[in-house]
């Protein structure tokens, strides 16, 4: 059964389907043969090329879909590549026999906690896409006076430069004066959109961690830099989120290593 271009390769891993459509247009991409266009449809026997690269035909079947939950810490990049060479996401996650680690969405260098990582771009495109409402939760320790009125504002809706946003709910985390803590939630993931909701009432955030994904929380155990591969119950609960299918397949006999830092020199006994 054949099915576009882009949700097919975005399915086998290469990107999201929005990041694909723009090598299609770009002309980096082709379809036995020929240039690929924006409509093409393709099946698993379809040879297909990116930038002159042969793409596998078995990454072109159903595959084992899977997601990573790592803990971001604050001074690391979401992008694979920087030019100003600062620490990325990337540079920790275990490492794919086939295939990458595609995020869904992006936290900003000073934000910390929950990003989600998956094998399946079709997966990452529904969860990122602003019809599927999807729930993010932070804890968001702020600077100023917060009141009632306030607090309101933020949840009925306020006019950003890019529209209309609001907080979904707003709950007292407690702490005292430069310590007060309140976690919020939102359906949108739009850029530094929590501190600029904050900001809109004249209130600076001093600390901001993402703590839940829909239904992924951060967890206690799961310390910064670290990840952890999901079980296939909370993997399908994605999937039903983004109204994907649950995953049938068996795991595959590829397994994910964590990169190894090198092992410190042998110290050298000298006798005497």
């Amino acid at each position: 059964m054949s099915e576009k271009l882009q949700k097919v390769l975005a399915r086998a891993g290469y990107g999201s389907r929005r990041e694909i459509e723009g090598w299609i247009k770009a002309g980096r991409v082709t379809l036995n043969g020929v240039p690929a266009n924006l409509g093409d449809r393709a099946e698993v026997q379809d040879k297909i090329l990116i930038d002159g690269q042969p793409v596998p035909q078995h990454r072109l079947g159903t595959g084992k879909c899977r997601v990573l939950v790592y803990h971001k810490p604050e001074g690391e990049i979401c992008t694979r590549d920087d030019p100003e060479q600062r620490k990325t996401i990337f540079e920790r996650l275990p490492v794919l026999r086939a295939g990458r680690w595609i995020a869904i969405g992006r936290l900003d260098i000073n934000t910390s906690g929950l990003i989600l990582l998956t094998t399946d771009g079709e997966l990452a495109h529904r969860l990122m896409h602003p019809s599927r409402a999807v729930e993010r939760e932070y804890a968001v320790r702020v600077l100023g006076e917060v009141d009632a009125a306030m607090l309101a504002r933020l949840k009925q809706g306020v006019m950003l430069e890019d529209g209309d946003a609001h907080f979904d709910s707003i709950a007292d985390a407690g702490g005292d004066g430069a310590n007060h803590w309140y976690h919020v939630v939102l359906k949108e993931g739009r850029k530094h959109e929590v501190r600029r909701l904050w900001e809109s009432q004249g209130i600076t955030v001093s600390r901001l961690i993402r703590i839940r994904y829909g239904d992924i929380q951060l967890g206690r155990t799961l310390r910064r830099g670290q990840s952890k591969e999901l079980e296939s119950e909370e993997l399908n609960g994605l999937r039903v989120l983004a109204g994907l299918e649950p995953e049938t397949v068996p795991a595959s006999a590829e397994k994910v290593r964590t990169p190894r830092r090198p092992s410190p020199p042998k110290r050298r006994i000298r006798g005497g």
